[in-house]
């Protein structure tokens, strides 16, 4: 019964962080800011922190099943 739950928080983690690593990369090839009024530095490293953060907890709930 608490496996649904976990699948769906990994998942959604998951594609959260993925998407999120993908959405930066783009930005950055493009040149384009990843955040408005923020270094392109500072933005790049905390969105990328932010993506592998979510990609850890995605993993760490699927593999809690």
């Amino acid at each position: 019964m608490e496996s649904g739950p976990a699948i769906f928080a990994g998942a959604v983690f998951a594609l959260f962080g993925g998407v999120l690593l993908v959405w930066t990369g783009i930005r950055v090839r493009r040149g384009e800011p990843v955040a408005q009024g923020v270094s392109q530095l500072a933005s790049v490293t905390l969105a990328s922190l932010a993506a592998m953060v979510s990609l850890g907890l995605g993993a760490y709930c699927l593999t809690r099943l």
